[in-house]
């Protein structure tokens, strides 16, 4: 599979909407995952990211502008014993709970279908990365509208048992700007990654158009002892 570079995908691309990465560090010592989201409207933008414990909750940054929490209001992140789940929609709520049941990422999300939000049926994008012992593996799934008038779903669940070290795997709501959005198309993107969650936030961060990006999540896993190094950024912040 061609090796694609992150930056390039960033800058040459309108507007990606929602991303999820996940992947391992050049080393191979460490779990890689990233999610951040982007917006046009007022309300879209109306976000920050908050860390809640080692989970992380998307909240309004100013609650008297809220117009429809509906889709933009949710858990991006959430953490079941080894399992961290990160997704674009309320869905991380559905897969943390059949998880608690002892069912599977895929059987979660066979309950549920892309975003109702015609004409753009924005697609819902998720990933969970599984640390065990010293190696981790990891899965992406992407939900999307069969046509136009969003009368079926499309569901495509890509799994990475033993992920390469240095590279990553990249998946969007949004090939392009366009109007209607059109959705991600293909295999997730494989993209290399550096050593440190800080130098990937940069990454991301920097390269994001700025007219759009709201928040980053960036998260690296020591295969070795656990801990975690978490890099966040919010727009309003700034």
């Amino acid at each position: 599979m061609k090796t694609l570079d992150l930056t390039t995908i960033l800058r040459e691309n309108g507007y990606v909407g929602r991303g999820v990465l996940m992947g391992k560090s050049p080393s191979g010592k460490s779990a890689a995952m990233a999610y951040f989201i982007m917006g046009r409207s007022e309300n879209s933008q109306n976000r920050v990211f908050v860390p809640r414990g080692e989970e992380l909750q998307i909240y309004p940054f100013d609650e008297s502008k809220v117009e429809d929490p509906s889709l933009i209001i949710y858990w991006p992140v959430r953490i079941y014993e080894n399992n961290t789940i990160v997704t674009n929609g309320d869905q991380t709520d559905t897969v943390y709970d059949f998880l608690k049941e002892g069912k599977s990422f895929e059987e979660a999300l066979r309950t549920r279908c892309f975003e109702p939000d015609a004409p753009n049926f924005t697609s819902r994008i998720s990933g969970m990365m599984t640390v065990e012992g010293e190696e981790c593996s990891y899965k992406l799934s992407i939900l999307k509208a069969a046509d136009e008038e969003g009368s079926a779903c499309l569901r495509n669940t890509f799994e990475y048992e033993k992920p390469i070290n240095g590279l990553a795997h990249f998946i969007h709501t949004y090939q392009t700007d366009g109007k209607p959005l059109p959705a991600f198309a293909g295999e997730p993107e494989q993209v290399e990654i550096p050593e440190t969650a800080g130098e990937l936030c940069d990454i991301l961060w920097n390269n994001l158009d700025p007219r759009y990006k709201i928040s980053l999540f960036v998260r690296y896993i020591d295969l070795e002892t656990g801990t975690s190094e978490t890099c966040l950024v919010n727009k309003q912040n700034i």
